[in-house]
Order: C-alpha cells, then structure tokens, then sequence
C-alpha cells in the first residue's frame, strides 16, 4: 500500500485541479457511508478519516488517495508501473531486485490503501500471488468501487489488523513482505517493535525480504530504532531514503530492507541514484554508525510514529 509522506511534486498533483477521468466501475458494490462527489473529485467518509479520490491533471487515468489530507497512495489506472511517489518507487525496486525478471512472488502487503505496489507487482510478474490486509473496510469498498482491479489478478484483499492477519497465515508463505500501514499519517506501535518482526520472519521463506515505510523527522529517534529492531531480526539490512531525510532536514519516507541473506545494495544504490529525486542506499558500517545507540524496540515499549508536522501537506 503507499501510505505516509509523498514528495512535493506528487503531493501538488494530489491537491490540484478537477480534471481528469473517472476509473472504470465494474459492477454493482455496497456504498460507503457519506459517499458524495465534489466535482470530479471522489469523496467519501471511512473508517480513518476523510478520503478523497483526486484526479492527475497531467495523467488522464491516474489517481491520489488522500486521508484527512495525507497523501496515501497513487495510482494510474492505465499503467499500473507508474509510481507516482519516490517511495513507491524505492518499493518498485524492490519487487523488480527480489528474484529474476517476470517471475511469480507471493507478496503479502500489510496496508492496503490504493494496492499500489499490489497492482505494480501484478504487472510486471504475471501470476503472482498476492494478499493485502487493510483495517478500513469502508476505504477498501472506495478503492474496488472507483479504481477496480484488472481482471485475472491474483491479489486478494482481507479485512483485518495487519499483526492479527500476519499470525494467521502459515510458515514460509512470502517471498516479500511489505509494511505501508498507517493509522491516519501515523504507523501504530504495535507494527514496530521486535516481537512483530520475529512473526513476519516466520512468514517469510528463507531467502525472503521485509520491506517497511517509515516516515520520520528530525532528530530521526524512530527510524533509528526500527533498523535497530530489524537488526535483532534480519541479518542483512540497508535503507533507501532522500538524502535531505537522512540528514533530519525534512520529514519524509525510509524505505527499510532486511533479510536473513545477502541484499543487491550495489543495484538498488544505482537505481535508487536513478530516480528523479535522487535518494542514497545506506547499508553495512554505514547504517550501523546511523544507527548507533538506538534501542531495539519491544511490545512493552512500543509507540506509534511520529506525527508529521504541521504543514507538511501543504
């Protein structure tokens, strides 16, 4: 799912205009609740907050779903790789990095939003199999009713809490888990602290990844204790960030990979490199010197992200 901090660029698409073109309905679906429209703009009260479905000015097909004016996910009906956010993009290199080209993954995606990344998996690996656990029945409803699925895709999308969901499903199930759940701009503590880690290493098959969107700000306390956390878990760990993120000079998204086996730093630095907003790849002495003194988090001492400030979307 694509939740948290978007960058200026997509963030100003997201609030413009009333252009654009509605996404395809297929077929009769259960309203939800306080569904109204306000120009093309598609609104709708859910279980989170207020959602509202905004068109791209600049691409006819293409979607930002906004919580309470956060930015959660982007879309593009027409070309599902379009990713619109660079932390979507990050998470793009990932799924394109986990195993060769155009070969089935089961992904298991804890936050549903908008399915960005289950809709970008689904088309550049056919056949694969996917689940997604999302909290908010009434957003998913929104989602399937204004920006439905491609027929024959393999993603399933379950109600529930992504932790309750996780303990469920069997050992060894996931080639890829990845964590975009936000209550609100917020990830809630329960989904940070080492005892969730260890459940989502049972899910994973051994040479599987753990990918997590992290937003975070100056002084950076919580992104550091996340990759401390990973490291009691995963081997293997690098972050995929802004460089202005890693320096505390703005708040923003980090995209955290670990694993029990050897990572493609190199390759994800180069395309990290590559993106329209440029980000670094911190991984090995690197990420321990950024991560030095950080404690590993624990159900007991658990919190939720921090908010974003004030303003932060504009």
């Amino acid at each position: 799912m694509a939740r948290g901090t978007a960058r200026r660029r997509a963030d100003e698409r997201g609030r413009a205009g009333d252009k654009g073109h509605a996404g395809q309905r297929s077929g009769q679906r259960s309203e939800p609740r306080g569904r109204e429209r306000g120009g093309d703009v598609v609104r709708a009260q859910v279980d989170g907050g207020a959602a509202a479905l905004v068109p791209d000015p600049d691409r006819p097909h293409a979607w930002s779903l906004l919580l309470d004016g956060a930015p959660q996910s982007y879309v593009d009906l027409a070309d599902p790789t379009h990713l619109g956010f660079e932390y979507q993009r990050r998470l793009g290199h990932v799924v394109d990095l986990l195993a060769p080209p155009g070969r089935p993954v089961q992904v298991l995606h804890l936050g549903g939003g908008a399915l960005t990344l289950a809709r970008y998996t689904a088309a550049t690996r056919p056949r694969s199999i996917q689940q997604a656990v999302e909290v908010d029945e009434a957003l998913t409803r929104l989602v399937r009713e204004h920006l439905p699925l491609e027929p024959g895709r393999r993603i399933r999308v379950r109600s529930g809490d992504a932790r309750a969901a996780l303990r469920k499903l069997p050992e060894a199930w996931a080639d890829l888990v990845i964590a975009d759940v936000f209550g609100g701009a917020r990830t809630p503590a329960h989904l940070t602290s080492v005892e969730f880690l260890h459940e989502v290493r049972r899910v994973l098959r051994p040479a599987g990844w753990y990918a997590a969107n992290i937003v975070d700000g100056a002084p950076l306390r919580h992104l550091r204790a996340q990759i401390a956390t990973a490291a009691a878990v995963f081997p293997q760990r690098c972050l995929l960030a802004d460089p202005a993120v890693l320096r505390g000079r703005r708040f923003g998204n980090g995209v955290l990979l670990a694993a029990a086996d050897e990572l493609p730093v190199a390759e994800l630095t180069r395309r990290t490199a590559g993106d329209p907003h440029p980000g670094r790849v911190e991984a090995g002495l690197s990420l321990d010197a950024f991560t030095a003194g950080a404690a590993v988090v624990t159900d007991a001492t658990a919190t939720a992200s921090p908010p974003p400030p004030e303003g932060t979307f504009g």
